[in-house]
């Protein structure tokens, strides 16, 4: 009986070897705690600005992306297959961008491009953070912000769009 007890002990310590050391467990939390954050932070500019698009979307995109480049990278797929993940993973966050937008009034307005755009960035920050370019993701992150933040009041100066 206890050969059969450590044989379900070993089939579930073997299941739970992908992260076999305390430095490559840290890198990985790292990674997707960065990811999510970095969502976060979008997310809650979006939602501040009352859009659909907000706090849980960004980070749901941002981890999601990390780890669908995190899981490739552990296995030691070669550069052109981590780019045909790549070409998934853009392809797949842009139909979930294009959900977020919607035209109004006829064809005269369209709302949403910018929320649109931000899942579509977001992506991109979690594929860096999962790649542990986290320097690269906080940097996009406060451009980002800066965008979402100073183009409006651009706009409004010089008497384009408000929104």
């Amino acid at each position: 009986m206890a050969e059969f007890w450590q044989e379900i002990g070993n089939a579930i310590r073997d299941e739970f070897s992908d992260l076999p050391d305390v430095g490559r467990t840290t890198r990985v939390v790292l990674r997707l705690l960065i990811a999510a954050l970095l969502g976060g932070v979008l997310g809650f500019e979006r939602e501040m600005k009352g859009k659909a698009a907000g706090v849980r979307t960004h980070m749901l995109v941002t981890l999601g992306a990390a780890l669908f480049v995190l899981i490739p990278e552990q296995i030691g797929v070669s550069d052109a297959d981590l780019t045909r993940v790549l070409q998934g993973l853009v392809t797949g966050v842009g139909f979930l961008g294009a959900g977020t937008i919607v035209k109004d009034h006829g064809e005269k307005e369209v709302k949403g491009l910018t929320t649109a755009a931000g899942i579509w960035l977001s992506a991109a920050i979690g594929v860096a953070a999962g790649l542990g370019r986290e320097s690269t993701a906080v940097l996009s992150t406060v451009l980002a912000l800066l965008i979402l933040s100073s183009v409006p009041r651009i706009e409004k100066l010089f008497g384009g769009r408000t929104s």
